[in-house]
């Protein structure tokens, strides 16, 4: 499986972005997708996590309430919407994938493919 994350960019305090991460392969439907975020000289940390079904999501305390996990399997496709951006948020955001799990996981080692990454920063 190939992740390609995108949809980062320059955004006021506030203010809202959606991020996705397009996968190929067919068995893509069958993965946990996690999302994780990695600001500088900081250790990537977990943010939001779906599984295969969409049955499960689970948020990081502190993005709960403001960042929505969703997927479209049919277009193999998992999204992360940001709302109500703070400076906080800033980062390199990651979408992983973990085959062979029924529900998602928090830890970035139970995740077996990785995307590139793409850059989030809330600024004025």
């Amino acid at each position: 499986v190939q992740l390609q994350a995108s949809g980062g960019g320059l955004v006021q305090p506030g203010g809202s972005l959606r991020l996705s991460c397009a996968a190929s392969g067919s068995t893509f439907s069958t993965y946990a997708v996690g999302w994780f975020r990695q600001a500088p000289s900081e250790e990537r940390e977990f943010v939001s996590a779906i599984s295969w079904s969409s049955y499960t999501q689970y948020y990081a305390g502190s993005v709960k309430g403001r960042f929505t996990i969703s997927r479209d399997n049919a277009k193999n496709t998992v999204y992360l919407q940001m709302n109500s951006l703070k400076a906080e948020d800033t980062a390199v955001y990651y979408c992983a994938a973990a085959a062979g799990r029924v529900t998602p996981g928090r830890s970035e080692y139970e995740y077996n493919y990785w995307g590139q990454g793409t850059q989030v920063t809330v600024s004025s």
